[in-house]
């Protein structure tokens, strides 16, 4: 296997359960480093695409390629570069957490002991790790079940709702594991989740997904780019559209207000060339998105899964 292989490519993925076509031919990659988030709502079809990505269900056709493996083809070579948890990690609750990393490192091939302390350390648990999961908290059993896949040290790491259960605090401290983890062990880490707000602080790029459809992939920075505006309040707003339409496109007029693209370099000479034309402006005001505007408008409002 060469580097040049990226560690997850996606390509014309589809899924029909029952004759209803349920993933309608979704492509894209993972970059190494990157955390990725995944995002869709109830009905998208994220989980069952999930499911075809760790081979709990084969696609109807399609292509998963990992780290240059096919993961049909070359199921063993492809899925020892993964690592998954989907949402809370089934533990042995009566078993210390060196014990559960002990009994699930049997299950992979040649994992010595020195890699098992090695991932303890990793997830910052090396003071509780003989302790038993039982007396663990939410956040503590999250980071054992990472430690447990990675064991097996793999280029993906696939986490389903990784803050799920967790308070503020936790959550924010798992946000910052994950971007630790990527950056420092050159992990591609996708990311799936509900809270929004979450994925927009933690991700790189961002897949929306609805009714078995990829709307969009890209950076969340771009992403919400492209979505931003600016409200303006000024008269006469007729000939403040006309001038502005020199500027820029769109603009639009909602009720007394018209509303144009964010371009944050070029708002003063538009106000400029406004007032100098006789126009008055009484506002100006940047409407900037968050993810979950966007994620509304792509999908419609539909509750996210």
């Amino acid at each position: 296997m060469t580097t040049t292989h990226a560690p997850l490519v996606v390509t014309d993925l589809r899924k029909t359960i029952r004759r209803k076509e349920i993933i309608k031919g979704i492509s894209f990659e993972l970059k190494e480093g990157e955390v990725f988030g995944f995002l869709g709502p109830n009905g998208a079809g994220k989980t069952t695409t999930i499911r075809m990505l760790v081979g709990l269900i084969k696609p109807t056709s399609g292509h998963i390629s990992i780290c240059g493996y096919d993961l049909e083809r070359q199921f063993t070579k492809a899925i020892r570069h993964i690592g998954c948890i989907v949402e809370n990690p089934e533990l042995y609750p009566y078993l210390s957490g060196w014990e559960n990393l002990e009994h699930f490192a049997r299950m992979v091939p040649d994992i010595p002991k020195e890699r098992i302390m090695e991932v303890v350390e990793l997830v910052g648990l090396q003071n509780r790790i003989h302790d038993r999961v039982n007396t663990y908290s939410l956040g503590m059993r999250q980071r054992l079940g990472i430690a447990q896949a990675l064991l097996g040290k793999p280029k993906v790491l696939i986490l389903d709702e990784p803050t799920n259960g967790l308070d503020p605090a936790g959550i924010r401290e798992m946000r910052q594991f994950i971007r630790f983890l990527a950056e420092s062990e050159r992990l591609s880490v996708l990311v799936s989740s509900h809270l929004l707000s979450e994925i927009q602080l933690m991700c790189d790029r961002v897949a929306i997904m609805a009714k078995g459809l990829l709307l969009r992939v890209d950076t969340v920075e771009r992403l919400l780019k492209e979505q931003a505006r600016v409200v303006w309040k000024a008269a006469p707003i007729e000939t403040a559209k006309e001038i502005l339409e020199k500027e820029t496109s769109p603009v639009a007029i909602q009720g007394d207000r018209l509303v144009t693209p964010y371009e944050r370099k070029n708002l003063a000479i538009w106000n400029k060339k406004l007032v100098e034309a006789g126009v008055h402006v009484h506002e100006i005001q940047p409407k900037l998105p968050t993810l979950e505007d966007l994620f509304i408008e792509l999908t419609g409002g539909d509750a996210i899964e």
